[in-house]
């Protein structure tokens, strides 16, 4: 789906850089995304947009949470002028307040286009429309999101907005734990975001 630089129904996304993160996700090598976790990270993170950064404070940056749980699993795409928004209760399940543009404004790789990015919370996608962090807080759509897929979670897929699957990887090494990847697909389960994971199944 080709989309203008202004989305009339999420104004937040940042178009072009969206776009570029969808381009890097799909063109990550199966080298890239069957090796080990930790390095398999890294490019999930460069491919979203944002920087590799362990030793901040979180909510300035850090993104060693980033795709290493079942969460923080939205590689959002956001315009400079909504980073800043917060939740105010309208995100259910999300902390009031929820200040990111700090920490986006740190972690942004420059070189996607304008805006930043951010790993936001996947629960509430299962909606329709969906009402995460993204969607709502930002009023962005995400470039794409990691699901683990059933029925052993050894597997993931990256799936855009609308839910097509643009890459697929089976890391090893020290995953996120078990749990956390059940419980990252049981929060899409029953959305159009499963139904790759499903596919892979």
């Amino acid at each position: 789906m080709v989309l203008p630089q202004v989305d009339p129904e999420y104004p937040g996304t940042a178009v072009e850089r969206m776009m570029n993160a969808r381009r890097r996700a799909s063109s990550l090598s199966p080298a890239e995304l069957n090796g080990d976790w930790a390095e398999v990270r890294r490019h999930l993170l460069s491919a979203a947009g944002l920087r590799d950064i362990t030793n901040a404070p979180p909510g300035q940056g850090n993104t060693s949470h980033a795709f290493n749980d079942y969460n923080h699993c939205d590689a959002t795409c956001m315009m400079g002028t909504v980073a800043h928004n917060t939740n105010e209760g309208q995100v259910p399940g999300i902390a009031r307040g929820n200040l990111l543009g700090p920490g986006v404004e740190v972690a942004s790789l420059p070189e996607l286009g304008p805006g930043g990015s951010w790993s936001t919370c996947t629960n509430g996608c299962h909606l329709d429309p969906p009402q995460d962090v993204a969607h709502i807080q930002f009023r962005s759509r995400i470039a794409w999101k990691l699901v683990w897929c059933p029925p052993d979670f050894g597997t993931f897929v990256l799936v855009d907005d609308a839910g097509a699957q643009l890459n697929k990887g089976t890391p090893s090494g020290r995953l996120p734990a078990l749990t956390e990847r059940r419980a990252n697909f049981q929060i899409v389960q029953g959305s159009k975001y499963a139904a790759a994971a499903l596919a892979l199944g």
